[in-house]
């Protein structure tokens, strides 16, 4: 699945939310400050870097070259230890050791029941897994209703994405996060939610179209420019004032053997 987000680093990087200090702390201090942290499905480090200063180290796994220079890019200059590495979720047994693992949005992508039993099997008897990203029952962002029927004008859905799903993805199954934590080794979990109010402008909305998998830029091709400039027509026919605000819940979840 390297080319999911064929061209969308940049565009990721700069209109993906963060998850906030408040989520990053409180996994800083699930982690403690001597451990070595695996961000799996690191992307553009949007956990890796603000993370590393807190931890002894962090691993920064993507499959996507791409993500992975653009993490690199972004790190200069700031603190703490990451190791960029290209790899994915199935493959961990070949990555140096670990004492966590954080995932942000990346989990969902996964066969998450042979994740977790892979971790079982790597993770120290204090290790953690933990993820971190929206609250389970979430709504769709204000503008989620204007930009959906021009995403379908250009043929583009998750759909399209059915296969490059893995067995026992979110996508595959339904089934969502807590319920797949919940039956696996580590069930044992806490929950943690931060809110706070994010305003964006229809240039923010226009390039976090292009951050999405099924939007990406490598999916539009030659139709990029017509596609960026149609979002861009209905979000100002919609809200003339080209601003949207909304409410944010981030959840982490942090799931330890019982």
């Amino acid at each position: 699945m390297t080319d999911l987000f064929g061209g969308a680093a940049t565009y990721y990087a700069r209109y993906r939310s963060d998850h906030g200090d408040e989520a990053v702390e409180c996994l800083a201090r699930a982690f403690g400050p001597d451990g070595v942290v695996l961000d799996l499905g690191c992307g553009p480090g949007t956990v890796a870097i603000p993370l590393a200063g807190r931890v002894r180290a962090v691993l920064a796994v993507d499959p996507d070259e791409e993500m992975l220079a653009e993490g690199r890019r972004l790190a200069e200059g700031a603190a703490g230890d990451i190791r960029w590495i290209r790899g994915d979720s199935t493959a961990l047994r070949a990555l140096p050791p670990f004492d966590h693992v954080v995932m942000g949005r990346s989990f969902h992508w996964m066969d998450r029941r042979a994740v977790l039993a892979d971790l079982d099997a790597l993770l120290p008897p204090h290790g953690a897994v933990a993820l971190v990203g929206p609250v389970r029952e979430e709504g769709d962002p204000p503008w989620e209703a204007v930009v959906r029927p021009v995403r379908a004008a250009f043929g583009l859905n998750e759909s399209g994405l059915d296969k490059e799903r893995a067995p026992g993805s979110f996508q595959a199954t339904g089934e969502h996060h807590d319920e797949v934590l919940a039956g696996s080794p580590f069930g044992r979990v806490e929950s943690a939610r931060f809110e706070r109010r994010v305003s964006m402008d229809v240039d923010a909305l226009v390039g976090l179209q292009l951050s999405f998998s099924y939007s990406a830029p490598a999916r539009l091709g030659d139709r990029l420019a017509a596609f960026t400039d149609e979002v861009r027509r209905a979000l100002l026919a919609d809200r003339p004032s080209g601003v949207w605000e909304e409410r944010r819940t981030t959840e982490v979840l942090i799931a330890r053997r019982p």
